[in-house]
């Protein structure tokens, strides 16, 4: 059911999946024009993401970790990251994509996983080939990658139990994480594309962009490429989409210029004694009032 007042429509009581007539990722990935991602770890930051003209948001399993100061390491459940990417994407008119590390477990846990994300209205999700439990892939420590056979064996089940045609499912290799060569993740995406990935997401933490134009070099283009240049920042988006990328994710650059601007700011309060020195430096009441849709809301009292 819907409330109409004026111009404002709110939806009361409404199937919680995305916004009707919102597009999926398929749908901007068809456009043939670079999509672009970045993180979210809130409906709040979420907003933000779509607000600064980004196509797509990215429920950030490091960002949705850190919200809650814990390790980007498996330690919170499937239920957990669902809720959070949901609430996204309740508030978003563009597509939410989902970290969903490793699957959350095995074959059945993969099929749970995309039958419960379809129901809330999430159009994609990117499953990571790590063993679980996973840890965050720029953290000095082994990362283990699960057989091929197994992971494609994830995918193509992924895959079998979706019901929307537009379902998009990002496999994302960590070869290049875990030290293997590019020939390793080259095969191994060639792999999960034919296993019924529709994306691949290369992940390399090198500090410019060598492997992933090797990788590009000799990728087929079976299906569309991802990257995450997080350790490789100067690959401008328009050189990145001639190379052949077809999505870049900003995954974590909101999270960390929330931490250090909210910092400063805190600092200074305390220091001067008062909130005059930050009052231009920070958003107004009314502009959380307009985030949270407020003269909407307000109308439905009238």
């Amino acid at each position: 059911m819907t409330i109409s007042s004026g111009e404002s429509t709110l939806p009361v009581g409404a199937n919680p999946g995305r916004p009707a007539g919102s597009p999926s990722l398929a749908e901007a990935l068809r456009s043939g024009r670079l999509v672009r991602a970045a993180g979210a770890h809130s409906a709040l930051t979420a907003s933000l993401v779509e607000q600064a003209g980004m196509d797509a948001v990215w429920a950030s399993s490091f960002e949705i970790s850190a919200a809650r100061c814990l390790p980007d390491a498996s330690l919170l459940t499937m239920t957990e990251y669902l809720t959070v990417a949901a609430e996204m994407q309740k508030c978003c008119s563009i597509p939410v994509v989902a970290d969903v590390d490793t699957g959350f477990g095995g074959t059945m846990n993969v099929a749970h996983m995309v039958r419960e994300y379809e129901s809330r209205g999430i159009t994609a999700v990117c499953m990571e080939d790590k063993l679980f439990p996973k840890m965050n892939s720029f953290v000095a420590a082994p990362h283990c990658l699960l057989p091929t056979e197994e992971f494609c064996r994830k995918l193509e089940v992924a895959k079998a139990v979706q019901r929307e045609k537009d379902f998009h499912l990002i496999a994302r290799t960590e070869a290049l994480i875990s030290g293997q060569p590019v020939t390793e993740a080259l095969e191994r995406c060639r792999r999960y594309a034919d296993a019924g990935a529709d994306s691949v997401l290369v992940h390399s933490k090198d500090r410019t962009n060598r492997q992933v134009l090797e990788f590009l070099a000799g990728w087929d283009e079976r299906v569309p490429v991802v990257i995450v240049p997080t350790t490789y920042p100067d690959w401008h988006a328009d050189d990145a989409r001639r190379a052949g990328i077809s999505m870049v994710i900003y995954a974590n650059h909101g999270l960390r210029a929330m931490i250090r601007s909210t910092l400063d700011v805190l600092r200074t309060i305390r220091e001067e004694g008062s909130t005059v020195p930050v009052e231009d430096e920070i958003a107004s009441i009314n502009d959380v009032f307009r985030l949270q849709h407020l003269d909407q809301w307000r109308k439905v009292s009238e």
